[in-house]
């Protein structure tokens, strides 16, 4: 007799929590395997459900428990800022932190002249270039990463989702200063994880998102400090911001950098819905 659909999921997430894996996972890949949303799997709830539907989700499931490959790379897809974008394992999932950045990005960039133009420092998968782009129209928006592979992943999602952005290769702001643009908005979720916590973090998260967008050196300040000092030779507006994201205690850290290498910058560290500090912002004083 076939099962039911919350027969499936039931036995998938105790399955799951069985094997030191999140539940919710169960939920993600039946949702994935049979292309519905939540609320049609409540109306689907007591249904039955097709046997080669439940062999397709428990083969992912079993993949998941032994290798720890995240769920997002099995569906292909994480969910940001209300869009669904595409992920493998050439970029950084993203995190629902960088959507605090983001939200911090849009309310500032509301209370400037415009129109405005926004640099994505180290943009991965594009999710908040892309999401500045359609948040904020009429912005001019750039964005960098080194890596090829990132960029093609970008590419695809802007013009899945037909967001104007514009996408340069180069080591951080690099590229962006050979163009010879002005900016007003500097926004970066850099790599900012010590080498020395690589032990100490899950493996869905060490073993398979890439290494370029999660370690930095010097204790994880090396990416802030290549940006800020290309900072030091672009073209700023007025009005211009820099946002970072950070490590929960590297704020005391990098403030002193930005001061040292931004002297006109005023800066205070915003904190994230855990209560931990989160998100850096600093404000150009113009002289």
């Amino acid at each position: 007799m076939s099962e039911k659909y919350f027969e499936v999921l039931q036995r998938a997430s105790l399955f799951l929590e069985k094997a030191g894996r999140e539940p919710k996972v169960a939920e993600i890949l039946l949702l994935h395997h049979l292309q519905i949303s939540k609320e049609q799997l409540l109306m689907k709830w007591r249904d039955s459900i097709q046997e080669s539907s439940v062999e397709a989700i428990e083969k992912d499931i079993l993949t998941h428990v032994e290798t720890g490959v995240p769920v997002q790379h099995l569906t292909k897809e994480e969910h940001f800022y209300g869009r669904v974008f595409e992920v493998n394992q050439h970029v950084l999932i993203p995190r629902p932190e960088t959507e605090e950045l983001v939200q911090q990005v849009i309310q500032q960039a509301k209370t400037m002249e415009q129109p405005i133009t926004i640099v994505d420092v180290g943009t991965g998968s594009g999710v908040i270039a892309i999401t500045l782009a359609l948040e904020l129209p009429g912005s001019r928006v750039f964005a960098t990463d080194i890596s090829e592979k990132a960029l093609a992943v970008a590419k695809r999602n802007a013009q899945a989702m037909k967001a104007d952005v514009t996408f340069l290769e180069g080591n951080f702001l690099e590229p962006f200063l050979d163009i010879n643009q002005t900016a007003d908005i500097i926004v970066s979720n850099p790599p900012y994880i010590p080498w020395s916590q690589s032990e100490e973090l899950q493996d869905t998260v060490k073993n398979f998102d890439p290494e370029l967008a999660l370690f930095a050196e010097n204790n994880g300040l090396a990416a802030y400090h290549a940006i800020l000092r290309q900072m030091k030779t672009m073209k700023l507006s007025d009005q211009s911001i820099l946002a970072f994201e950070i490590g929960f205690d590297q704020s005391e850290a990098i403030t002193n950098m930005i001061r040292q290498n931004l002297p006109s910058r005023e800066v205070f560290t915003v904190k994230d819905i855990n209560d931990k500090d989160r998100i850096l912002l600093a404000y150009v004083i113009r002289g």
